[in-house]
């Protein structure tokens, strides 16, 4: 008899059994109907935690829901930092609970945010050194926690030690440093920081610009935010809440009305959601006489009249501090503890993404109440568009709730992105039948997530005919949305048509920035399409536009990937005639090259006219259809003569 076989036959079976056995026990039918119990359970942990019976906290404990998801949300939502170390050693009595990465994470954070720096160093100390099995702390969390606790010498030397173990920085590690050096009034320092990693070929991310934007207005320097701010569509730069939420308490803190209601008007254009944090700036400019400018707003603002009013929780420390996202009713114990009860919009997209009668029926049980925050929430966490499409229709007969142009655009953007061009234009003819107006930026970002699921002919129709239902469009984001259609075009593959869309632009005055020139450029000299590339550059000479080294370097490394060496070097000498030099990496492409085509001479002029030079930037700033490097340099003037200025 074979031993081995029979062993793993028996094992077979022995996982088998195990697993049925699990099934029989688990009781809960489908995945929503844990995510509610879950719920209930991090409730109950939320009011024992700030109630006078606390020390009940372990017998509630002991019970089979105990899990690291719950553990995870329960310390998130902790009152202060004593509850959630109080809730960490309550848990040392269950050795049957093993914590992960979330949960000690999440501990760490609370630690960070309360500044106990003893307590995180000694956590960290121990998942160092192994005592929770495979939990990792990374370069990233340490920043983070170091500059929660306003550690700035354990934050750079963290970083300086990142640095040295990788080739290239991540964005966020320069915006974390960026923002400390901003918390603790070192202003130069912080646009230092800046400068480093647009020179060191970091891309800034929207992230970074709401960190600067903060910066500015809390220095006072408001007309240097604001400029920045109308910079970031040129830039291909989302422009998000918060940083409408900075700009707007900034103004109405100035009493600059006018600049306020310009950002409100733009918001629209963006199709931004007024975040609860921009409410008491709005409250003081409708008591100032702008009642018709804020009062839409502050309506979309204020809670569900549906949500029953709930007492605040005075430690302010959950997640989200939105009272609109909610259940319809009222946690409560006999003290009178008043919680919102928990809501994981992540964690709810997640459960429902096996949609059944089953689970809709379940999904009716519970009673929530939804808002348009609370279905753009869930909608922006399902992973299949299908489900989300189902859950889109079924919320539309809810009780009280009326689908608007926030969860519209939500969902038509999540459909464009998989390519479900039927429904897509299903919900724009409906738009179009109830004049509702879709703001400007979900036309494009249509377009462009028509590019990434490979849609070119859905993309032109939205540009040539859905394009009115957003209503008048200016000459500058007309160019931006052509620029779009363009990018699109390209990566569908359809040069033919991307030549006829840029001579129509041309055609209708519309001058395309540097970024779509750079971008079709490349796109063609990949495709050995010298011929248009070559009219390309004659039509950035003709326009006006300046072409800058970025340019000229998007050119080199197309010509030397489709083996054109001989163009590349062109292009290098036209460069040097206007005082341009490559960065050190593309002048290694161009070399190896030109040494691989034969082209000795050529390669060794490359050479000595980089050795003449001495210093090569590092890279050469910009980034392919999004920045230019006269963009990256007006935002650091901008950046660094404002605290200039005020330092002398």
């Amino acid at each position: 008899m074979n031993f081995s076989r029979l062993s793993r036959a028996l094992n077979h079976c022995s996982i088998i059994t195990q697993q049925t056995r699990f099934f029989v026990r688990d009781p809960f039918p489908n995945k929503l109907t844990h995510y509610l119990r879950r719920a209930e359970f991090i409730d109950s942990i939320r009011l024992c935690l700030r109630s006078k019976s606390s020390n009940s906290l372990p017998d509630l404990l002991n019970s089979r829901l105990l899990d690291p998801f719950v553990v995870t949300h329960a310390l998130r939502s902790a009152p202060n930092v004593e509850s959630a170390l109080f809730l960490f050693e309550s848990l040392k009595t269950f050795p049957h609970f093993v914590h992960t990465q979330s949960s000690l994470l999440a501990l760490a954070t609370v630690l960070a945010r309360s500044g106990r720096t003893l307590e995180l160093r000694s956590l960290i100390s121990e998942i160092k050194a192994g005592r929770y099995h495979n939990a990792r702390v990374s370069f990233m969390d340490l920043m983070q926690w170091y500059a929660a606790t306003g550690d700035a010498e354990a934050v750079l030397d963290i970083w300086e030690e990142y640095r040295r173990s990788v080739n290239r920085v991540c964005t966020e590690c320069y915006n974390i440093v960026m923002s400390l050096y901003a918390q603790i009034g070192k202003d130069l320092e912080s646009v230092e920081i800046f400068y480093r990693m647009i020179d060191e070929g970091a891309i800034p991310n929207s992230r970074t610009y709401t960190v600067m934007i903060e910066h500015l207005i809390s220095s006072g320097q408001l007309d240097a935010a604001i400029e920045i701010f109308g910079k970031l569509p040129l830039m291909r730069i989302k422009r998000t809440s918060k940083q409408y939420s900075v700009l707007v308490k900034g103004f109405v803190g100035a009493q600059r009305f006018d600049m306020v209601k310009t950002l409100l008007n733009e918001m629209r254009i963006d199709g931004k959601f007024p975040g609860g944090a921009m409410r008491t700036a709005l409250q003081h400019m409708y008591e100032a006489g702008f009642s018709l400018e804020t009062e839409e707003f502050l309506r979309e603002m204020f809670p569900d009249e549906r949500i029953k009013s709930i007492g605040s929780c005075t430690d302010g420390s959950d997640e989200d501090d939105d009272e609109d996202v909610s259940h319809g009713y009222v946690h409560t114990d006999a003290n009178e503890v008043r919680l919102k009860p928990w809501l994981d919009p992540k964690a709810l997209a997640n459960a429902l993404n096996q949609w059944s009668p089953e689970v809709v029926s379940t999904l009716e049980g519970a009673k929530f109440v939804w808002t348009t925050r609370l279905v753009c929430k869930v909608l922006r966490n399902f992973r299949s568009p299908e489900t989300a499409w189902d859950f889109f229709c079924w919320v539309a007969y809810q009780p009280g709730f009326t689908h608007d142009v926030y969860t519209v655009q939500r969902m038509i953007t999540i459909l464009a992105r998989h390519g479900k061009v039927e429904l897509v234009d299903k919900l724009i003819n409906k738009i179009r039948c109830e004049g509702m107006r879709l703001p400007f930026s979900t036309i494009r970002l249509i377009i462009d997530f028509y590019g990434v699921s490979k849609n070119a002919d859905a993309a032109l129709k939205v540009f040539h005919d859905d394009r009115p239902i957003c209503g008048s469009i200016t000459k500058f984001n007309l160019m931006l949305l052509y620029s779009s259609l363009l990018r699109t075009l390209t990566k569908c593959n359809r040069n033919s048509d991307a030549v006829d869309v840029l001579e129509e632009m041309i055609l209708n005055d519309i001058c395309p920035d540097i970024q779509t020139f750079s971008g079709l450029m490349y796109h063609f000299a990949l495709q050995g399409d010298i011929k248009t590339v070559q009219k390309l550059f004659t039509m950035v000479r003709q326009s006006g536009v300046e072409p800058d080294a970025y340019m000229f370097k998007v050119l080199i490394q197309a010509y030397c990937k489709c083996e054109r060496a001989a163009l590349a070097w062109r292009v290098f000498e036209d460069m040097k005639n206007l005082n341009l030099m490559p960065d050190t990496a593309t002048t290694d492409l161009l070399v190896k090259s030109l040494w691989k085509e034969g082209k000795r001479k050529e390669a060794a002029i490359v050479e000595e006219s980089c050795e003449e030079n001495n210093v090569l930037p590092l890279v050469l700033r910009g980034h392919i259809w999004t920045v230019s490097s006269a963009d990256l340099t007006r935002v650091y003037d901008i950046y660094s003569k404002s605290f200039m200025s005020t330092t002398g």
